[in-house]
């Protein structure tokens, strides 16, 4: 029989095609887990409970890479909890998005040539729900094409009418205990939305403006101001100074001309004011900007609102009228005619906000609104996580948490849209205000109106983990699923998410938190560490990814780069190498069920087993407890690198090479070893599930004739050990790794064959001769054998006859003038560094340089030296 056929004897029967091709599998297999109803979660179960809610994405959003990455790691944890026989429950959902789906549907119904003031405020909003049915929600098939495990069955809509009476019955409380209020306040405003803006929708950029310094007053009694934004000193209605400012005492509580206008505006002293920035003295807008207002407000001063909600002058005048920025140059035009201008620097970089929507510049403005008097409930949310019923991961996170519930001020919830949960108050005629429940009627009759603000989205986000599950009603679902297990978000969200929800939470489910961890991870990067952005055109959309390498190489990709609140760099080639370990699992499983490989029976007694069936099982058990360590420390990428290193480097490169022997010689060793190699993938496929489900299952659905991984049982490790094994396969690998080295040093081709002779006897080396043979291409002595070169390893030794083989003079050459390279470039080094006078000037990482180089000459000589003494002599 030839060496070929006595390597690849008969095979059984495999389902498996030649090659894994994502496509076919994915699709096909997802929708067969979701009529299967495996990731349904029954409120009945007397299973412990594992809940996660989805950070519920935009409804007018699609798939990206973000998304991608937190769902893969929130996928991964609900599958290894279901699998670990937890009633797990993933809950998914939408966000309304107020601001951007108004601007979609406005969008649309400008290019029909209408405003939403054409349809009117009831017609508009039907109009939005029907945008929201026909486009909305593209992303929840998206989330099919990743392989996201959630329960569609409970998907939620922060508009659906459950959750519109969780945001009424929660607005109610709130008012009622006082902890709602409406006042005037400065807030950030879009222009071109015509709404209030939370902090997390404004975007701030550097933009090329100017800074005007302008004299106010005369004479001695004058000071100078310096502004950005020229066109609000029509709002003045002071100038503050430090109180300790020698320059200006004289001034304090003085009144000086306001240039442009009619009016005299007082000096104030206040403690705010920086007496070593730019004057000294600074102009005060109280209408215009929040630190002014703050000014306005300890010194009783009046607020004078300038400007319309369109940014247009409102004050009588030569500037009425005019937009801002016309306003801004007509300004500085007009008090350079005076002479009032001192300086002009143009152009001025500085940090100017823009609405995320429309990138309209956002102007602060004073205005009318609804806010929650967060102390009483920030204060709850610092303490669940400081007393300990609250983990934060990774726990330097915490920092950032409290600087936030520490720090926060009264948050704006209303919002100036008609697509919202509009506020629940009505004014009557006589300047009555009635705050109604879900279960109260409105207020009627003549001269009733209901306010015509909606709430901030993120204020109905803030309710997801609890409302998602039927509160304000105790529902099976809230009784078993609540408290939920872990949020998992961005660490950008602390503040407008995740601490708004602490706060919701604790207040609406009597002190009860919403999640017992919150997991915080980074934000994706392109593969150099550059945030992702249209403008740096390195955005990226996971499904071209996906089309091309399969969900399972994007999904094990970003597992990869997952350390916990760290930014994750992804780049395609990360991608095909993840592509290329799904090909690699097929390969190896597919040979293992052509050879034989089975998971029926008991393992053999270990009697039975050869080292390398002890040692796989040893490295086996290990992986399982380090694995599971890894899961609860929520150590995504360390987690996903053991696995790949355990599959391919020991499973595959090793465990099964040093297999083929066995199989081939047959009898019972090779029975026992089909046996390991079927349950080392058993649980290989399962430990490697969550994260790469799909090529996996299908696998595993193979092999085992199970029904589905997705609701196998998790494997635990069975305490199995064998450090002898171990320390024996170790020896092997040494003595093959060495002489692979060796073979690469003398340009042998991998598949060339050398005859040797193995010295082992009296070695734990000896049972493991063949396989060492095999594994390095050694055939055997011969006659006229010849021992050129001699490899002592590990306490073997390794003859090789390399005659024939090699040119022994042409490689003593190459390697001769490689090590005088070497040896030049230490002398060079050495040199440098013996030269004090050189040390003294050179910088310190021109020495370091020089350093590294002598190292690295000192390496490459004895690398080298070594090389030649192996040679055959000439």
């Amino acid at each position: 029989m030839t060496e070929n056929a006595q390597q690849q004897p008969p095979a059984p029967a495999t389902d498996l095609p030649t090659q894994y091709a994502p496509a076919d599998v994915e699709g096909t297999l997802y929708e067969r887990w979701v009529d299967k109803g495996y990731f349904a979660a029954d409120a009945k179960s007397d299973k412990p409970a594992y809940t996660i809610v989805i950070p519920p994405p935009n409804v007018t959003g699609s798939l990206h890479l973000g998304h991608a990455f937190q769902h893969t790691l929130m996928d991964a944890l609900t599958r290894r909890k279901r699998m670990q026989g937890y009633e797990a429950l993933w809950l998914p959902g939408m966000d309304h998005a107020g601001i951007a789906t108004q601007n979609k549907v406005e969008q649309q119904l400008a290019e029909e040539g209408k405003s939403r003031h054409d349809l009117g405020r009831e017609e508009f909003v039907e109009r939005v729900w029907r945008w929201k049915e026909e486009y909305g929600g593209k992303i929840l098939g998206q989330m099919r094409r990743l392989g996201d495990g959630v329960d569609w069955d409970r998907e939620r809509f922060t508009m659906d009418e459950g959750l519109s009476k969780a945001v009424q019955t929660i607005f109610k409380r709130l008012y009622d205990d006082e902890l709602i209020y409406r006042a005037e306040r400065i807030i950030n405003w879009c222009p071109r939305c015509l709404t209030a803006i939370s902090d997390i929708e404004v975007e701030h950029q550097e933009d090329a403006g100017e800074l005007v310094s302008i004299r106010y007053g005369e004479g001695e009694d004058s000071l100078v101001v310096a502004t950005t934004r020229a066109e609000t000193m029509l709002g003045d209605t002071a100038v503050a100074v430090h109180p300790d400012d020698e320059r200006y005492r004289h001034l304090i509580g003085k009144q000086i001309k306001l240039p442009l206008t009619d009016r005299t505006i007082p000096v104030v002293a206040d403690t705010h004011v920086d007496p070593e920035f730019g004057t000294g003295a600074v102009k005060v807008t109280p209408a215009h900007d929040p630190n002014d207002f703050a000014i306005g407000q300890r010194h009783g001063l009046p607020a004078m609102t300038i400007m319309d909600e369109h940014g247009v002058i409102t004050v009588h005048g030569p500037f009425l009228g005019q937009d801002r920025f016309e306003a801004r140059s007509a300004v500085v035009g007009a008090l350079r005619s005076q002479g009032r201008i001192v300086a002009e620097k143009r152009p001025y970089t500085h940090s100017v906000g823009h609405c995320s929507r429309c990138k309209t510049t956002v102007e602060p403005r004073l205005s009318m609104q609804w806010w929650v008097k967060v102390a009483p409930l920030a204060k709850a949310a610092g303490d669940a996580v400081r007393d300990g019923r609250v983990k934060i991961h990774p726990e330097e996170m915490s920092k950032r948490y409290f600087d936030w519930v520490d720090n926060m001020y009264d948050w704006c919830i209303s919002r100036q849209l008609w697509w919202g949960h509009r506020i629940p108050v009505w004014y009557g005629p006589n300047g009555e205000t009635v705050c109604v429940g879900p279960d109260e009627e409105p207020p009627t009759g003549e001269g009733w109106t209901q306010d015509t603000d909606v709430l901030d989205t993120w204020f109905s986000s803030g309710l997801w983990p609890f409302s998602t599950l039927g509160w304000p009603e105790q529902t099976e679902d809230l009784r078993k699923f609540y408290s939920t297990d872990v949020l998992l978000t961005g660490h950008d969200i602390i503040f407008f998410w995740v601490a708004r929800m602490m706060m919701f939470g604790l207040y609406a489910m009597d002190g009860e938190v919403p999640f017992k961890t919150i997991a915080l991870t980074g934000l994706v990067r392109d593969e150099r560490g550059k945030k992702m952005s249209k403008s740096f055109g390195n955005v990226v959309d996971p499904l071209d990814w996906m089309d091309k390498y399969g969900s399972d190489a994007l999904r094990f990709t970003l597992a990869r780069g997952a350390n916990p609140g760290t930014d994750v760099p992804i780049g395609e080639d990360w991608v095909q190498a993840s592509r290329n370990f799904a090909n690699k699992i097929w390969n190896a499983t597919r040979f293992a069920l052509m050879n034989g490989a089975t998971v029926q029976g008991p393992l053999p007694d270990a009697s039975k087993l050869s080292a390398t069936d002890r040692w796989i099982l040893a490295r086996l058990n290990e992986t399982v407890e380090q694995v599971d360590a890894y899961y609860e420390d929520f150590q995504f990428a360390k987690l996903s690198e053991a696995l790949y290193h355990f599959a391919w480097d020991e499973v595959f490169d090793w465990y099964v090479e040093l297999s083929k022997t066995t199989f081939q010689a047959g009898g019972e060793p090779a029975e026992v070893s089909r046996r390991v190699l079927g349950e080392v993938l058993d649980v290989t496929l399962r430990l490697l599930h969550p994260v790469v489900p799909f090529v996996t299952d299908t696998l595993w659905t193979t092999l085992t004739g199970g029904e589905s991984l997705v609701i196998a049982d998790w494997p635990k490790d069975s305490g199995f050990r064998d450090d002898a094994a171990e320390r024996e396969i170790e020896l092997v690998q040494r003595v093959v790794t060495e002489v692979r080295r060796f073979r690469a040093d003398q340009g042998l081709q991998p598949g060339q064959r050398v005859p040797a002779r193995l010295t082992l006897d009296g070695t734990a080396l000896a049972p493991h001769e063949a396989a060492i043979r095999q594994l390095l291409r050694l055939q055997p002595e011969g006659e006229g054998f010849s021992a050129t070169a001699t490899l002592p390893v590990a306490g073997a030794e390794v003859a090789l006859d390399l005659s024939g083989v090699i040119d022994v003079a042409a490689e003593r050459k190459r390697l001769a003038k490689d090590l005088a390279a070497a040896e030049k470039d230490k002398a060079q080094a050495t040199a440098k560094l013996g030269n004090e006078a050189f040390l003294a000037k050179a910088p310190d990482q021109v020495v370091e340089k020089i350093r590294g180089r002598l190292a690295k000459a000192d390496e490459d000589i004895a690398r080298i030296a070594a090389q030649l003494d192996r040679l055959p002599k000439a």
